[in-house]
């Protein structure tokens, strides 16, 4: 799905069954919420930490997925068009590091 696509059907939901939107902070919390829980399963199934049974059924992709979502919400709320951010945001990327990872000996 396109960017601008999810980011609709984001404001579809919200107003099908969300009511409205949170205020912009309460997202800001919201997401720093759900980068947490991707924090912590990726700490404990893929870092040092040992995963407690109660983490072992959390699903990784669900919880990027919330994390998506509320950056959605965030990007409608504030007028932000997310596929042309996101492509300018790859665009400036891809030029200015090319040269800077391919020459990182610590990537090779």
């Amino acid at each position: 799905m396109e960017l601008q696509k999810a980011q609709k059907a984001v404001d579809n939901w919200i107003n099908e069954h969300g009511v409205r939107y949170f205020n912009e902070l309460t997202n800001m919390a919201q997401l720093t919420e759900e980068v947490g829980e991707v924090a912590r399963i990726i700490a404990r199934r893929y870092g040092e930490q040992s995963e407690k049974e109660s983490d072992k059924n959390k699903d990784l992709g669900e919880e990027l997925a919330d994390v998506l979502f509320v950056v959605l919400c965030l990007a409608n709320q504030t007028g932000v068009n997310l596929q042309e951010a996101f492509d300018k945001k790859l665009d400036l990327k891809a030029k200015r590091d090319h040269d800077r990872h391919h020459n990182n000996k610590k990537l090779k």
